[in-house]
């Protein structure tokens, strides 16, 4: 019996198709879907019956493990026991895309494959599936991989429940397989990404600055700091907000103060911080003790790398008030002046550091 094929938009892919897909995963199906690199074989994870089907159907050795997709980059904490900084400064730059990172897995003494796609369909299925996908790609072990949904049936038609045709994949090739189990980490398949890339990404120190808004205070500090930096690739500079719900550009006294620095602030867009960003930092900075107790409840265990900006300026001696650096939004432009004297003495000193 032949494979139900079902053609799906690559940009965008229909929801009731992807839904109908999704479905037969979450019963212990299997499907054939495309991805930037290489059409895989999507199955559920935690289904002991999909999964034995799955390593029949591929010929796959019981100790060859299989990679599982992600949705989105958060949900590696569910998969992942690790806290290792290097880890997510890669998924942060490299996913979406061809990186498969090996990591130790929640289930002890394992290990896991993780990778978040680059392709509208795949993001897209694992989403709507609600469970971890198993993903190896979709041909028999030895043969070459596939980059068409035609090519992934040459070997399984039949043999599987159904397969998508998004047309050509992107890349047409395997992603790069990197374990970061061992130290050193170790490439397990070369792929897209390169060993020179990778080892840039994780030896690049990353400074994170953090207010409210991510409209002033910490756009000052972000700018700043990247001026007395003077263009270093060892370090990287980012700023977010604890209470950022739209992405806006700095306020205009921000941009004025800026200007009188020489920096031009104008392209400036707001981000919200999240949970990848707070853990690919060396170092995070705010602005005031709220801050500080906001980032901890959202991630308890990076209490050693938070620090107030203001303990880094010589006019922080003072009770514990005099920490806080307070929030200029709606207040005069001297107020401003006076935000960037303060945050300026503060930067002077971890240019230094850094």
């Amino acid at each position: 019996m032949k494979t139900e094929i079902i053609a799906i938009h690559s940009t965008f892919p229909e929801t009731d198709k992807i839904i109908k897909c999704a479905k037969i995963i979450r019963q212990g199906g299997l499907v054939i879907f495309p991805t930037e690199t290489v059409y895989g074989v999507a199955a559920d994870y935690t289904n002991k019956k999909a999964m034995e089907r799955l390593r029949e159907i591929k010929k796959r050795p019981e100790d060859k493990p299989f990679s599982v997709l992600l949705p989105k980059k958060e949900s590696v904490e569910h998969l992942m026991a690790t806290m290792d900084t290097s880890v997510y400064k890669l998924i942060d730059r490299y996913w979406p895309g061809p990186l498969t990172i090996v990591v130790p897995s929640k289930e002890g003494g394992k290990t896991i494959g993780l990778r978040m796609p680059d392709n509208m369909i795949a993001l897209n299925l694992a989403k709507a599936a609600g469970c971890p996908v198993a993903a190896p790609s979709a041909n028999f072990i030895g043969a070459q991989p596939p980059t068409t949904c035609q090519e992934a049936l040459r070997d399984l038609d039949g043999l599987v429940d159904i397969a998508i045709d998004g047309g050509p994949t992107m890349l047409g090739r395997e992603s790069t397989v990197l374990d970061m189990s061992v130290s050193p980490p170790k490439i397990l398949r070369d792929g897209p990404v390169t060993s020179e890339e990778i080892e840039q990404t994780t030896k690049q120190k990353v400074i994170l600055f953090v207010c409210t808004g991510n409209s002033c205070r910490s756009v000052m500090a972000e700018y700043l700091l990247q001026k007395y930096l003077n263009g270093r690739d060892d370090v990287k500079v980012v700023s977010a907000g604890t209470g950022v719900f739209v992405s806006m550009g700095a306020s205009a006294d921000t941009i004025a103060v800026l200007k009188k620095e020489g920096i031009d602030a104008t392209m400036h867009r707001s981000q919200s911080i999240e949970h990848v960003m707070l853990k690919k930092a060396d170092l995070v900075l705010v602005m005031a003790r709220m801050h500080r107790e906001q980032l901890l409840r959202l991630v308890p265990d990076i209490e050693h790398k938070i620090y107030l900006l203001r303990e880094f300026a010589q006019s922080s001696k003072g009770p514990d008030d005099s920490l806080d650096i307070p929030d200029p939004i709606g207040k005069p432009y001297s107020v401003y002046e006076e935000c960037m004297a303060t945050i300026r003495e503060g930067i002077g000193k971890i240019a230094k550091l850094v």
